[in-house]
C-alpha cells in the first residue's frame, strides 16, 4: 500500500469544501478561483480512483470516502493551526536578543534604552554585549548592532544605519588642551596619543584622510577596549580617537570636545541578521535605530 501524501494544496481544497459543503465558499475562503477547486477536487478522485463527493440536489455530498478523508483532513489541519499559532505566540513572547560592543551599548544604547522600550514595547529587548569579536551567526541571537565595513556576507541581511565617523577627541581637563584646541590637526603628530589594541588602524585611517603620515604618529598608553579608552580621555590623561556616535552624549555634555572634527570610514553602522529567519521585530528596531540616529545628526 502506497504511503505517500495526497498534494497539500489539493488536500486543502478538499478540507474545506467538505467542510463548507460548497466549491464556491472554499475557493472565497483560500482565495483562489473556483475552478482551481475543482481541478484539486478532481485530481484526487483521479488519483484514488473513487468518488470524494457527489451531487445532492443543486448542492454536493460526501460519499463514505469522502467522510473519510475529511474527518482525517480536518483534524490534520486542525492540529496544524494550533501548533502553528503556538509557535507564533511563544516567538512573539520571547525576548529579541541583540547582540552589540559593549562600547557601543555603555555610551549610546544605554542611555536611550529607556526612549525604545517606551516607543517599542512589544520588543522586549535582550542585549547580549562583548568587546571581542561579535559573531552574527551565532545561535540565540536575533540580531547584532555593530561598525563593519562592506562587502556584507552573502549569508547575512544587513540594514545599514548610518556611515561611520572617527576623530580625535580631549577633555578640556587635559593639561594641553589649551594649547592642542587651538592648534592645526598637524599638532597631534607630536603628541602621544591614546589608542586601542582592537582597532589599531584608526588613527592611520584619520591621518590619512587629513592629508598627514601616519608614519609620524606617535603612539602613546594603549587600552584592550574602546569603552576603557573614552573614559580615560573624559579624565583627562590624553587624546584619543573615537567613533562620533560613541562621544556625541560627551561632546553635548562638555567632558569630551573634538576640536578638529570628524572624517568619514568606509564603515557603517549596521544591523546585522541572520539569512535563517525573518523576524519583523527587527525591521522596527532598524527603524527606531535610524530615526534615533537621524536626530542626533550622526
Amino acid at each position: 500500500m502506497s504511503r505517500d501524501l495526497p498534494p497539500l494544496n489539493a488536500l486543502r481544497a478538499f478540507e474545506a469544501t467538505a467542510r463548507l459543503l460548497s466549491v464556491s465558499k472554499a475557493a472565497e475562503e483560500l482565495n483562489v478561483t473556483h475552478g482551481a477547486v475543482s481541478r484539486h477536487l478532481s485530481a484526487l478522485e483521479s488519483q484514488l480512483g473513487i468518488a470524494l463527493l457527489g451531487k445532492e440536489g443543486r448542492g454536493i455530498k460526501l460519499t463514505d470516502a469522502g467522510r473519510r478523508l475529511r474527518d482525517a483532513s480536518s483534524e490534520a489541519f486542525t492540529r496544524l493551526r494550533d501548533c502553528w499559532g503556538e509557535l507564533q505566540q511563544q516567538q512573539a513572547d520571547a525576548p529579541f536578543v541583540l547582540g552589540c560592543p559593549g562600547s557601543l551599548l555603555a555610551r549610546w544604547f544605554i542611555p536611550r534604552l529607556d526612549r525604545l522600550q517606551r516607543e517599542l514595547p512589544e520588543l522586549r529587548l535582550q542585549l547580549s554585549a562583548s568587546e571581542g569579536e561579535l559573531d552574527p551567526r551565532r545561535p540565540g541571537v536575533d540580531a547584532t548592532l555593530c561598525f563593519a565595513e562592506a562587502p556584507w556576507p552573502a549569508d547575512m541581511q544587513v540594514l545599514a544605519l548610518a556611515e561611520e565617523r572617527i576623530g580625535p577627541v580631549l577633555s578640556p581637563r587635559y593639561a594641553g588642551f589649551a594649547r592642542l584646541a587651538a592648534a592645526a590637526p598637524t599638532v597631534l603628530l607630536g603628541e602621544p596619543l591614546l589608542h586601542t589594541t582592537s582597532r589599531p588602524q584608526a588613527w592611520p585611517q584619520w591621518a590619512q584622510a587629513q592629508g598627514l603620515d601616519a608614519g609620524q604618529l606617535q603612539r602613546g598608553q594603549a587600552f584592550e577596549h574602546l569603552y576603557y579608552l573614552l573614559e580615560a580621555a573624559a579624565a583627562g590623561l590624553g587624546v584619543a580617537i573615537a567613533p562620533q556616535t560613541l562621544v556625541a552624549d560627551d561632546l553635548a555634555a562638555g567632558r569630551l570636545a573634538a576640536p578638529w572634527g570628524f572624517v568619514t570610514t568606509c564603515a557603517q553602522l549596521s544591523l546585522w541578521l541572520p539569512a535563517r529567519q525573518a523576524d519583523p521585530r527587527a525591521l522596527r528596531l532598524a527603524q527606531w535605530l535610524q530615526k534615533e540616529l537621524a536626530s542626533a545628526g550622526q
